[in-house]
């Protein structure tokens, strides 16, 4: 289950790199627009802001983030990503810090491409900092208290990778490395703050309560070793993959 209220921690962190993918999308006049993996739609609704002829439509996986996008001229759904298949006019295609979480996403973005119309863009982000000090610990106390098996090592491709999937396409691929300057002002590290929103989701699922309230006390301590504050800040590093194409 998503927590609508967990994930926007962050808000302007988090949101950054949809900004930086949409702005390289070339589409002038599209037809209809999708956006996969909408949460809560704030950001969906800025394509509308955009592109204020074309049908917008987001799709979320979680009905809890789907309630808090509310009514307005952006169509809102419950859908899995995995099931959805572009339209004969779907012009544009955003999924941003989505495919992470959906298994052979690689092959469903062929897929993809090959049913989009001629002169279509897609655009995807995900993040790539698996190997970073944040998930290198969470996996490490995951499999101290036995659900290491809920958790992938590494689930996304590096630019390079998507490119070559993509390759039938007018493609543009690149990475960025944020550095996010959290606030350390309260008596949670901020970056087990930061991960509550998202890459804890499946050990809390595993996790009976007492467990819970255990594994983040563990994690909150190695995470303050791995990321120190100073200057009442915390340094966090986060990689991110881009890729945008144009059919």
């Amino acid at each position: 289950m998503w927590d609508p209220t967990v994930y926007r921690r962050f808000g302007n962190e988090r949101s950054r790199p949809f900004f930086d993918l949409v702005a390289r999308i070339g589409a002038t006049a599209p037809r209809a627009v999708t956006d996969l993996g909408c949460g809560t739609g704030e950001l969906t609704r800025t394509l509308a802001e955009r592109w204020p002829r074309a049908r917008v439509t987001g799709v979320d996986s979680s009905p809890e983030m789907i309630r808090q996008a509310g009514p307005g001229s952006v169509r809102f759904r419950v859908g899995d990503i995995a099931d959805w298949a572009p339209g004969p006019d779907t012009d544009v295609v955003v999924t941003n810090a989505a495919l992470q979480w959906v298994p052979g996403h690689q092959e469903m973005l062929g897929r993809w491409a090959a049913a989009l119309p001629p002169g279509a863009w897609l655009a995807m982000q995900v993040p790539g900092n698996f190997d970073a000090p944040s998930h290198r610990l969470l996996r490490a106390v995951a499999a101290e208290f036995g659900v290491g098996h809920v958790l992938r090592e590494s689930p996304v491709e590096d630019p390079a990778g998507y490119a070559a999937l993509l390759a039938g396409a007018d493609v543009d691929a690149w990475e960025t490395t944020y550095l996010h300057l959290l606030p350390a002002d309260g008596p949670e590290h901020p970056v087990l703050r930061w991960m509550e929103g998202t890459a804890l989701r499946p050990v809390r699922a595993a996790l009976d309560p007492p467990q819970w309230t255990e594994f983040r006390a563990e994690l909150g301590g190695r995470l303050a070793d791995a990321y120190p504050a100073g200057h009442r800040r915390v340094a966090f590093p986060f990689r991110r993959i881009f890729v945008v194409a144009s059919i």
